[in-house]
């Protein structure tokens, strides 16, 4: 079934999760082989039909294996093997070295009693057990996005690992924060200084070695009374950055839609919403830190007083992602609305009129006429212009969705995605492997994006003694 393999190849027995996952998995595993047991593609074609992002990923897996049969003329061929290209491989170019085995014969081995071989997962195990007693010569790994496979395989002895390609960071803590806090000594340790007023606002040129490790857009701040500094980077280049006095709408006189920051965080987060010039921007924090209510804020102040944008558009995912939201009664929008709970409790907070209910209800209709709730299955094709657009839950978003999602803004759209990667509800995403933190570490170095994680809690002492405690 398999020829002798060279000397530290392995060979990487992939359960079906993993091609779910991610189509071009048969691609990422280098020099190394690969061997799919038949009940894999049993569950590949049970799994093909549909439009939810689980059954496009099956068809192209599909098509994929299709393509690379083309070159095995017979069974034979077959069996000895499908080499796999090198992905981004052109003609003209070496492809790896490792190969694609179908399981072509029975493999023999007896699965304990606890475990009954007529269950696909078992029947994996078994095929994955009976490889690494037929070659001995060879480290034969199961790989599975399934924990609870996992489990088992570790019980029989199998090795077996998590799809690890997809991972954006080896920990989660590593993910860029958005903000920096500047040295005790930063101010006497620069070796140039530089300051200018422009339109009202208050720059700085610093060079220092300390500037090397910025990104655009970063919020950076010095805390204490008499060195207090927030600002953020606007132009960096090697050891130098000009950096911009952050506005503070901690201040009553620069309320937006009648709210103020909260805390530090805050600040930088209405900073970046109210940019014009920033166009992509993503908040992370646990509940209550006032992601959504802040981002609200900004984009019906934009929107309808300072007229940048056209129309406010929410969406977020529903669970189970990228399935149908059912059969409710009405238009897309309103089959949409029972998730949107926290777009309507934050619009009651934006709601604020001394002018009875019937201008609450006036209000109300002003506010829901500018914003537009869409699901994401209609996502797909569509460009938007001048809008600003709201992605709540994003933590349940892959990556791959997460790029379809923001290749459609047009010119003068603003994208802001907004989540908590503790939180994600979705099967076989983890923190490190979230839509989310694949944006945030992505779009870090672009000078038209920028990120902060918010960390105060400012719902309530209730909540925040919960969020603490419980």
């Amino acid at each position: 079934m398999i020829k002798k393999a060279i000397s530290g190849k392995r060979l990487f027995v992939l359960d079906t999760n993993v091609l779910m996952h991610d189509p071009t998995a048969l691609f990422r595993f280098d020099e190394h082989d690969i061997f799919l047991p038949m009940v894999v593609l049993e569950e590949l074609d049970r799994g093909k039909k549909g439009l939810s992002e689980v059954s496009r990923n099956v068809r192209q897996v599909s098509r994929i294996l299709d393509d690379l049969m083309l070159n095995a003329t017979d069974s034979e061929a077959i069996s000895q093997g499908i080499a796999l290209p090198s992905v981004g491989s052109q003609e003209n170019l070496p492809s790896a070295s490792g190969k694609l085995f179908f399981q072509t014969t029975e493999v023999e081995f007896t699965l304990p009693k606890s475990l009954p071989g007529f269950q696909a997962d078992n029947a994996i195990l078994a095929i994955a057990s009976g490889l690494q007693e037929l070659y001995t010569d060879l480290t034969v790994t199961l790989v599975s996005k399934d924990i609870n496979l996992r489990i088992k395989a570790s019980i029989l002895g199998i090795h077996a690992e998590d799809y690890y390609n997809d991972k954006v960071l080896d920990d989660v803590d590593l993910l860029y924060l958005g903000a920096s806090e500047l040295p005790s000594d930063f101010w006497e340790n620069l070796q140039h200084l530089d300051s200018w007023n422009a339109d009202g606002k208050t720059f700085y040129e610093v060079t220092g070695d300390v500037v090397k490790d910025w990104y655009p857009n970063q919020l950076i701040y010095a805390p204490g009374e008499e060195s207090s500094i927030e600002a953020v980077v606007r132009n960096q280049k090697e050891s130098t950055a000009d950096i911009e006095i952050l506005q503070d709408y901690r201040k009553d006189s620069h309320a937006i839609w009648g709210i103020n920051a909260r805390n530090r965080e805050q600040n930088f987060a209405l900073n970046l919403l109210m940019d014009p010039n920033v166009d992509f921007v993503s908040l992370l924090g646990q509940a209550g830190t006032g992601k959504t209510l802040l981002t609200l804020a900004a984009a019906l102040t934009q929107a309808v007083e300072q007229k940048q944008y056209v129309e406010i558009i929410m969406t977020r995912v529903t669970v189970p992602v990228g399935e149908d939201i059912g059969f409710l009664p009405g238009t897309e929008e309103e089959k949409m609305t029972p998730w949107m709970g926290a777009l309507m409790d934050n619009l009651e907070v934006l709601n604020k009129t001394d002018e009875g209910d019937w201008g609450r209800q006036a209000t109300n209709d002003l506010l829901q006429r500018w914003i537009k709730i869409r699901s994401l299955n209609f996502m797909r094709g569509r460009t938007f212009l001048n809008r600003f657009i709201i992605i709540d839950e994003a933590q349940n978003l892959t990556s791959k969705q997460m790029k379809t999602l923001i290749t459609r803004a047009g010119p003068g759209t603003k994208i802001v995605c907004l989540g908590n990667i503790a939180q994600i509800d979705t099967p076989y995403l983890s923190e490190t492997t979230s839509g989310l933190t694949y944006v945030v570490d992505r779009f870090k170095t672009w000078p038209h994006s920028g990120h902060i994680t918010l960390i105060r809690g400012e719902r309530s002492r209730l909540a925040d003694y919960a969020s603490e405690h419980l």
